[in-house]
């Protein structure tokens, strides 16, 4: 990076989230009588599109979109309204359109990339599972476990974890025309809707002797827009799962499971997707599609990838939970309100029966008394949890007077929870060999006090 180029902590210290409102398109709302300044849309005759409104928080650095309950700073509102934004255009990568708009603002001027040209990818013949030798993992047999070991050892991930998991990984060497053989660590995956047909694999290799890392990628033809790799220790079938964790990787669905089985018993019937990096929305759809009543549990990677991951997924289960309503002539003004892939909240509210309405309004006014509440900082964090509790209390009363409203079966509404490993850890398998290293230092440390001093 040349010196005079300008990061994202310039972006977020230089600009006012009212800046990027105002760029957006969005409209100082003068009468709304909210304690904190609020910017809305307006139609083109000139009339406040409802249900579209962004509240600016006491630092100025932040917004707030009270009915999705989501909050944005520069860099997160550019990459989650792109379509806003002059120099957008479809496929732009996230980064650049951030880094093309924030320049602008700021009169930085940005010089032009040059356009990298893509070749065309050869064919590629399709997986097929009997190009390959496979070696499987036997809890009863010592020998057939012995040769993981280079595999599981750099990753903390221990004998256990692999006994729970042994059916759903192997070793698999690749038949090459040139008679080389290599050999990785492979996840099998599966279409969501059968199982039973292994379309591709998720590969690892081994720690290279400089410890600088190991191979990972897919098998050559796997169908990697679809597939996944789902695992289930119990062998609960994926339509029955009650619960569904989600990761980028199978390593790190195995360290979370090392992490967290010991005080989760449960967690054995759980299901496990590996989405083997960046997820599709046709994989979202397949798993989806079958588990709509299960809790979602979202555990990718804490970077910027996967927060953009996190949101895509969100927007498939709203999805999923839209096409189940049936509209009807008193439901439809509404719904049709509610931008695509957004939270069923997301409609303007003024459309909405009146006892609905003022339950909103309950839930609305109790959320401003906590961003006052927070931005004083006055008041005790007892307090404050006090009426974050509150607010959470109208907004489940709300959530179900919708739900009735719109004839939404409750096992049918989206349910889901952001898992995240334990800061500065980027993802679980980070955590999970930060925890081995520190259990690792306090036993060397009891080991040196027990041993016996001798003075002179």
């Amino acid at each position: 990076m040349s010196n005079n180029e300008l990061t994202y902590n310039d972006f977020l210290q230089r600009l006012n989230i009212q800046d990027v409102l105002i760029d957006a398109g969005y409209h100082l709302n003068k009468r709304d009588g909210l304690r904190y300044p609020s910017y809305v849309r307006l139609d083109s005759d000139g009339r406040r599109i409802r249900g579209d409104k962004f509240i600016v928080m006491p630092s100025g650095q932040c917004c707030f979109a009270a009915q999705r309950q989501e909050v944005f700073n520069v860099i997160s509102f550019i990459k989650g309204h792109p379509h806003f934004f002059a120099e957008y255009h479809a496929g732009m990568p996230p980064d650049r359109l951030v880094n093309l708009v924030c320049n602008r603002l700021l009169n930085h001027p940005i010089a032009d990339r040059e356009t990298r040209i893509i070749r065309p990818k050869r064919d590629v013949k399709p997986f097929d599972m009997a190009d390959y030798d496979i070696h499987k993992f036997n809890p009863q047999d010592r020998e057939t476990q012995k040769k993981f070991y280079p595999y599981f050892k750099h990753r903390g991930i221990d004998l256990y974890t692999q006994y729970a998991f042994h059916r759903n990984f192997c070793l698999a060497t690749k038949h090459r025309e040139d008679g080389l053989r290599y050999t990785n660590l492979a996840f099998p995956l599966t279409l969501p809707n059968d199982m039973e047909k292994v379309v591709g694999l998720e590969e690892r290799g081994r720690l290279r002797m400089d410890g600088n890392g190991s191979y990972k990628g897919k098998a050559e033809g796997s169908n990697s827009s679809r597939g996944l790799w789902i695992a289930s220790p119990a062998k609960i079938p994926l339509a029955e799962a009650k619960h569904i964790y989600w990761f980028e990787s199978a390593y790190d669905a195995m360290a979370y499971y090392q992490l967290r089985q010991a005080n989760d018993k449960e967690l054995r019937k759980a299901i496990f997707v590996s989405t083997g990096g960046t997820p599709t929305e046709k994989q979202m759809q397949g798993v989806v599609a079958l588990t709509l009543s299960a809790r979602q549990h979202i555990c990718f990677d804490t970077d910027q990838a996967g927060k953009e991951f996190t949101k895509n997924l969100q927007k498939e289960l709203y999805r999923a939970v839209r096409s189940t309503i049936e509209e009807t002539p008193e439901r439809k003004p509404y719904l049709d309100t509610v931008p695509d892939g957004d939270n069923l909240d997301g409609g303007e509210i003024e459309l909405l029966p009146k006892d609905l309405l003022s339950s909103y309004g309950k839930y609305e006014a109790a959320m401003e008394e906590v961003l006052s509440m927070r931005s004083g900082g006055l008041c005790h964090p007892d307090d404050i949890q006090d009426q974050v509790d509150v607010m959470n209390g109208h907004y489940r009363q709300f959530r179900e007077g919708l739900r009735e409203f719109l004839g939404l079966d409750k096992a049918h509404d989206a349910s889901f929870i952001r898992e995240q490993p334990n800061p500065p850890h980027k993802d679980w398998n980070d955590q999970l060999l930060a925890v081995l290293k520190l259990k690792e230092a306090l036993d060397q440390s009891q080991e040196r006090e027990q041993q016996p001093r001798f003075h002179r």
